[in-house]
């Protein structure tokens, strides 16, 4: 029999509370008991990246990327998530959503929510703290660079990616 323990925490901004068993993960979680299924899970042990989320332990921090096919739901306590479905919709795609859409940066779209997360948090981070214009790929492949797409969809990634950072004012100076 599994221990069920008690989590209280924040997703796409609405609350959940919650008793889970110990071990289940977040993924399982978001798509079975929230509906929630634009959270990929693919590789299951952290490495394709897929399955990112955003987290925030505290209101006022910064979005940091979180593995949902190997973060258990019952160590959330008091923290906010954000998936792809907390980034925008079909009738209003985030900007993020709309550059990947216009730079065709994805075939089979199975790793696109992975990249989309990183993408967003890129851009928190940026609006939090600038940088120069020289330094943006090194930025992108920072935020993107561990994620895998089987497709080889990489350069399309990075263009639009690109294109949404320099298409926001003030993330990059000269």
């Amino acid at each position: 029999m599994t221990d069920l323990v008690k989590v209280q925490f924040h997703v796409n901004g609405r609350p959940v509370d919650t008793k889970v068993p110990t071990d289940l993960p977040l993924v399982d979680f978001l798509r079975e008991e929230l509906g929630l299924s634009g959270t990929r899970l693919c590789c299951g042990i952290g490495v394709c990246k897929a399955c990112t989320v955003a987290a925030r332990r505290a209101p006022s921090s910064q979005a940091q990327p979180m593995l949902a096919c190997s973060t258990p739901v019952a160590l959330l306590q008091g923290q906010s998530i954000t998936t792809v479905e907390g980034t925008g919709s079909m009738e209003k795609p985030s900007a993020v959503q709309q550059a990947f859409l216009d730079h065709f940066a994805f075939q089979c779209g199975y790793c696109t929510p992975g990249f989309v997360m990183a993408t967003e948090m890129l851009l928190g981070r940026l609006r939090a703290q600038p940088i120069r214009r020289d330094q943006l790929d090194a930025a992108i492949e920072d935020a993107v660079g561990q994620h895998i797409c089987r497709c080889t969809g990489y350069a399309r990634y990075h263009q639009a990616i690109r294109a949404v950072v320099l298409a926001e004012k003030g993330l990059v100076t000269a």
